[in-house]
Protein backbone atom coordinates (compact mmCIF):
# COMPACT_ATOMS: atom_id res chain seq x y z
CA UNK A 1 0.00 0.00 0.00
CA UNK A 2 1.25 3.49 -0.76
CA UNK A 3 2.34 5.65 2.11
CA UNK A 4 1.85 9.38 2.48
CA UNK A 5 3.70 10.94 -0.44
CA UNK A 6 6.49 13.49 -0.18
CA UNK A 7 5.59 17.04 -1.28
CA UNK A 8 7.77 19.26 -3.45
CA UNK A 9 7.32 21.95 -6.05
CA UNK A 10 6.55 20.90 -9.63
CA UNK A 11 9.00 21.85 -12.34
CA UNK A 12 6.94 24.16 -14.55
CA UNK A 13 9.25 26.71 -16.09
CA UNK A 14 7.69 30.11 -16.81
CA UNK A 15 4.61 29.51 -14.61
CA UNK A 16 5.83 31.54 -11.61
CA UNK A 17 5.72 28.57 -9.25
CA UNK A 18 6.81 29.47 -5.75
CA UNK A 19 10.22 28.14 -4.73
CA UNK A 20 9.45 28.11 -1.00
CA UNK A 21 7.52 25.45 0.91
CA UNK A 22 5.07 28.17 1.96
CA UNK A 23 1.66 27.21 0.57
CA UNK A 24 2.42 23.57 -0.30
CA UNK A 25 -0.83 21.66 -0.10
CA UNK A 26 -1.60 18.99 2.48
CA UNK A 27 -2.07 15.45 1.17
CA UNK A 28 -5.14 15.17 3.44
CA UNK A 29 -6.81 17.76 1.17
CA UNK A 30 -6.20 15.55 -1.88
CA UNK A 31 -7.49 12.46 -0.05
CA UNK A 32 -10.67 14.36 0.80
CA UNK A 33 -11.16 15.27 -2.87
CA UNK A 34 -10.42 11.70 -3.98
CA UNK A 35 -12.76 10.19 -1.40
CA UNK A 36 -15.75 12.39 -2.17
CA UNK A 37 -15.37 12.36 -5.97
CA UNK A 38 -18.10 10.62 -7.94
CA UNK A 39 -16.23 10.37 -11.26
CA UNK A 40 -12.57 9.60 -11.88
CA UNK A 41 -11.12 10.20 -15.33
CA UNK A 42 -8.78 7.43 -16.49
CA UNK A 43 -6.39 8.08 -19.38
CA UNK A 44 -4.62 5.23 -21.14
CA UNK A 45 -2.71 4.52 -24.34
CA UNK A 46 -3.40 1.67 -26.72
CA UNK A 47 -0.93 -0.67 -28.38
CA UNK A 48 -0.79 1.76 -31.30
CA UNK A 49 -0.13 4.69 -28.94
CA UNK A 50 -3.61 6.16 -29.42
CA UNK A 51 -4.77 7.99 -26.29
CA UNK A 52 -8.05 7.19 -24.59
CA UNK A 53 -9.82 8.90 -21.67
CA UNK A 54 -13.04 7.89 -19.96
CA UNK A 55 -14.68 8.39 -16.57
CA UNK A 56 -15.20 5.53 -14.14
CA UNK A 57 -16.89 5.17 -10.79
CA UNK A 58 -14.60 4.01 -8.01
CA UNK A 59 -13.60 4.04 -4.39
CA UNK A 60 -10.48 5.70 -3.01
CA UNK A 61 -9.44 3.37 -0.20
CA UNK A 62 -6.17 2.85 1.63
CA UNK A 63 -4.20 5.02 -0.80
CA UNK A 64 -5.40 3.42 -4.05
CA UNK A 65 -8.37 3.79 -6.40
CA UNK A 66 -10.38 0.60 -6.90
CA UNK A 67 -12.77 0.60 -9.86
CA UNK A 68 -14.36 -1.63 -12.45
CA UNK A 69 -14.54 -1.75 -16.21
CA UNK A 70 -15.64 -4.39 -18.67
CA UNK A 71 -13.02 -7.03 -19.44
CA UNK A 72 -13.10 -6.14 -23.14
CA UNK A 73 -13.55 -2.38 -22.77
CA UNK A 74 -10.99 -0.18 -24.48
CA UNK A 75 -9.58 0.74 -21.05
CA UNK A 76 -9.09 -2.91 -20.05
CA UNK A 77 -7.48 -3.77 -23.39
CA UNK A 78 -5.15 -0.80 -22.95
CA UNK A 79 -4.32 -1.85 -19.36
CA UNK A 80 -3.22 -5.25 -20.61
CA UNK A 81 -0.89 -3.57 -23.10
CA UNK A 82 0.39 -0.76 -20.85
CA UNK A 83 -0.45 -0.56 -17.14
CA UNK A 84 0.68 3.09 -16.88
CA UNK A 85 -2.31 5.35 -16.37
CA UNK A 86 -3.16 8.96 -15.56
CA UNK A 87 -6.17 9.54 -13.32
CA UNK A 88 -7.64 12.93 -12.53
CA UNK A 89 -10.73 14.43 -10.98
CA UNK A 90 -13.17 16.66 -12.82
CA UNK A 91 -12.37 20.04 -11.28
CA UNK A 92 -10.03 22.47 -12.99
CA UNK A 93 -10.20 24.71 -9.92
CA UNK A 94 -9.36 22.17 -7.20
CA UNK A 95 -6.96 19.98 -9.12
CA UNK A 96 -5.84 16.41 -8.40
CA UNK A 97 -3.91 14.61 -11.16
CA UNK A 98 -2.21 11.29 -10.40
CA UNK A 99 0.14 9.16 -12.50
CA UNK A 100 0.45 5.50 -11.60
CA UNK A 101 -0.26 1.99 -12.75
CA UNK A 102 -3.16 -0.43 -12.66
CA UNK A 103 -3.29 -4.10 -11.79
CA UNK A 104 -6.16 -6.54 -11.63
CA UNK A 105 -7.87 -6.74 -8.24
CA UNK A 106 -6.91 -10.15 -6.84
CA UNK A 107 -7.41 -9.75 -3.06
CA UNK A 108 -10.79 -11.16 -1.97
CA UNK A 109 -10.91 -9.03 1.21
CA UNK A 110 -10.17 -5.86 -0.74
CA UNK A 111 -12.85 -6.83 -3.27
CA UNK A 112 -15.41 -7.33 -0.47
CA UNK A 113 -14.55 -3.95 1.13
CA UNK A 114 -14.67 -2.30 -2.31
CA UNK A 115 -18.12 -3.78 -3.01
CA UNK A 116 -19.50 -2.60 0.33
CA UNK A 117 -18.09 0.92 -0.06
CA UNK A 118 -19.27 1.10 -3.70
CA UNK A 119 -22.80 0.09 -2.66
CA UNK A 120 -22.84 2.79 0.01
CA UNK A 121 -21.60 5.43 -2.45
CA UNK A 122 -23.44 4.51 -5.67
CA UNK A 123 -26.36 2.35 -4.50
CA UNK A 124 -25.25 -0.92 -6.11
CA UNK A 125 -22.58 -3.54 -5.54
CA UNK A 126 -20.88 -4.57 -8.79
CA UNK A 127 -18.92 -7.36 -7.09
CA UNK A 128 -22.10 -9.38 -6.49
CA UNK A 129 -22.18 -10.25 -10.20
CA UNK A 130 -18.46 -11.02 -10.34
CA UNK A 131 -17.43 -13.29 -7.46
CA UNK A 132 -14.07 -14.02 -9.13
CA UNK A 133 -13.17 -10.33 -9.20
CA UNK A 134 -12.89 -10.14 -13.00
CA UNK A 135 -13.14 -6.61 -14.33
CA UNK A 136 -11.95 -4.84 -11.17
CA UNK A 137 -8.73 -2.89 -11.03
CA UNK A 138 -6.46 -1.23 -8.49
CA UNK A 139 -4.81 2.05 -9.48
CA UNK A 140 -1.65 2.67 -7.44
CA UNK A 141 -0.15 6.18 -7.57
CA UNK A 142 3.50 7.02 -8.30
CA UNK A 143 3.34 10.81 -8.56
CA UNK A 144 0.62 13.43 -8.27
CA UNK A 145 -0.01 17.12 -8.83
CA UNK A 146 -2.43 19.20 -6.80
CA UNK A 147 -3.27 22.89 -6.82
CA UNK A 148 -6.02 25.38 -6.32
CA UNK A 149 -6.43 27.53 -9.40
CA UNK A 150 -7.20 30.71 -7.46
CA UNK A 151 -3.65 30.62 -6.06
CA UNK A 152 -1.88 28.31 -8.50
CA UNK A 153 1.74 29.57 -8.20
CA UNK A 154 1.71 29.22 -4.42
CA UNK A 155 -0.35 26.00 -4.04
CA UNK A 156 1.10 23.93 -6.90
CA UNK A 157 2.40 20.79 -5.23
CA UNK A 158 4.05 17.70 -6.68
CA UNK A 159 3.73 14.48 -4.71
CA UNK A 160 6.13 11.53 -4.95
CA UNK A 161 4.98 8.13 -3.68
CA UNK A 162 8.11 6.16 -4.51
CA UNK A 163 11.59 6.69 -5.93
CA UNK A 164 10.37 7.81 -9.36
CA UNK A 165 11.11 11.40 -10.36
Amino acid sequence: MPTTPRPSRPKMKDYGISTTPDGLMAWDWAVEQLTKARNYWISTAGADGAPHAAPVWGIWMNGVLVFGTGAESRKARNFRHNANVVMHLESGDDVVIIEGHVAALKDANQQRRFGEAYAAKYGLNPTEDSPDGAGFWVFTPHTALTWQEHNFPKTATRWTFDDRT
